[in-house]
């Protein structure tokens, strides 16, 4: 299987991982203008399966070094298994939250708090487990990235405070269910990380490679939409009208399909290519910087979909300042391992 043991190329691989989570969501944008997140997410986590089945089909079993994805899977331990499937549950109810978020307050808010919330949570956890880097460095870039949320969180409220008050009701509600996802999110990678060996060179007895653990990951991700999705088709929180299985097949024209397993396919590269670098980066520092995704993501919003464009005079300074945050926050992760 291909494995990285450089750390520059690791780095170079969770950029991309960063561009891919912060980008991914463009897709749920392009669909969401016809027809609702629930009916999109299902053709999502189709796309994230079958990328992750691909991957460990080709890189997963190629090469010399490590084992090949079958023969991993084969070997694995019922409760190395177990903890990739949990990794895959947490996972789809928190991004269940973060789509709905972003259905009510668009990608330059949801992700910032969501995502950046799970930062530092999953930085902090994932450190406990392995702590692989500099603790001043990672945990200096952690509060720097802290900072940029609360800026954002106040950006959003002077931007709904422009509004009329009919469309400025899901303030709470939108950094709310925000909130509810980053919690979340920050605790899904741990279950993943903790089925893989220290070094993926040397596969160990009963664990996981990269590529059967994202794959048994994604297993659990499209096993538990059919509680939580179906949960929030027939009661939506974001407001927006119910649907039924029916609409998935009578409303969706394969432009729209393809649409969303496109975005589960972002998605999944961006995770596979973290977890294969968490191998030199060390998972903290992997989970850390790949969740810089925030930056792009709300970048997306604010230059591309203008979803500041309403906002009040000293907003854009707010979200400069954002920007700063992150950047230098997640520099001084990166920096951690020197």
């Amino acid at each position: 299987m291909f494995i990285v043991e450089s750390y520059p190329l690791a780095v170079f691989l969770i950029v991309i991982t960063m561009i891919c989570w912060g980008s991914w969501a463009n897709t749920q944008k392009l669909a969401s203008k016809e027809w609702s997140f629930p009916l999109f997410y299902w053709d999502y986590t189709i796309g994230v399966m079958l990328f992750s089945l691909v991957l460990g089909l080709t890189l997963g079993s190629s090469g010399d070094q490590g084992q090949g994805f079958i023969a991993n899977l084969q070997q694995a331990d019922m409760d190395v298994v177990i903890s990739a499937l949990i990794g895959g549950v947490i996972f789809n109810i928190a991004n269940l939250l973060l789509v709905a978020a972003i259905d009510i307050a668009g990608m330059a808010v949801a992700f910032p708090i969501a995502i950046g919330l799970a930062l530092v949570l999953g930085v902090v956890d994932n450190y406990i487990k392995r702590p692989v880097g500099d603790p001043i460095f990672i945990f200096a870039g952690v509060a720097l990235v802290t900072v940029a949320i609360v800026l954002n969180a106040i950006a959003y409220k002077k931007l709904q405070s422009n509004r009329a008050d009919s469309e400025s009701k899901g303030v709470g509600k939108g950094i709310g269910i925000s909130i509810a996802a980053g919690i979340l999110m920050g605790f899904f990678y741990g279950f993943i990380a903790k089925t893989l060996p220290a070094d993926f060179t040397q596969p160990t007895t009963g664990l996981l490679t990269p590529y059967t653990s994202v794959f048994v990951f994604s297993l659990g991700v499209f096993a538990s939409n059919f509680i939580f999705n179906s949960f929030f088709m027939y009661k939506p929180i974001s407001g927006g009208e119910s649907v039924g299985y029916g609409d998935y097949f009578s409303k969706g024209s394969p432009k729209l399909h393809l649409i969303g397993i496109l975005g589960g396919v972002i998605w999944c590269i961006g995770l596979s290519l973290n977890i294969i670098a968490s191998g030199s980066a060390g998972p903290a520092i992997s989970y850390g910087l790949g969740q810089g995704a925030t930056m792009v993501a709300a970048a997306w919003g604010v230059f591309v979909w203008k979803e500041f464009s309403e906002a009040p005079a000293g907003t854009n300074k707010l979200i400069t300042m954002m920007f700063i945050s992150f950047i230098v926050g997640l520099s001084l992760i990166i920096f951690a391992k020197g």
